[in-house]
């Protein structure tokens, strides 16, 4: 269990540190339109991973499991839901009003998939090339 702890706190450091050199790297090579949709994007899928791993670690704690007649996955289901919805209605503005260029906003929104991919590339390096004892 704590080396899942580890795995989800290093993803979600990574978030934002893959927004920031991102959002630079963007700010500094490509128009504000495409630059704007790298951190709104970025900013869009970090906050919802990190409420969700504030709502799963909420609804999964020892206290509330315990409690009868309460539904814990459609608690979680119910706010992913909400979080998807409000997700879906920002992308659907920010789109529609040429706020950010739509491919800026695609290569924010995959900031979470960046940092599950390093990840798991962490994890397979540290299990095949384990130090012979």
């Amino acid at each position: 269990m704590q080396d899942l702890q580890k795995l989800i706190d290093f993803i979600t450091r990574s978030n934002w540190l893959i927004l920031l050199i991102g959002g630079i790297i963007g700010l500094a090579m490509t128009p504000v339109k495409f630059a704007m949709g790298i951190i709104l994007g970025g900013l869009i899928v970090a906050i919802n991973f990190h409420l969700l791993k504030r709502t799963l670690k909420t609804m999964f704690h020892p206290d509330t499991v315990s409690v009868k007649g309460r539904s814990i996955v459609s608690n979680v289901l119910v706010k992913y839901y909400i979080r998807f919805a409000i997700s879906g209605v920002l992308i659907f503005l920010l789109i529609s009003k040429h706020i950010v260029h739509p491919v800026g906003l695609l290569a924010g929104l995959s900031v979470v998939v960046a940092s599950v991919f390093l990840a798991t590339a962490l994890e397979l390096k540290k299990i095949f090339f384990k130090e012979a004892v």
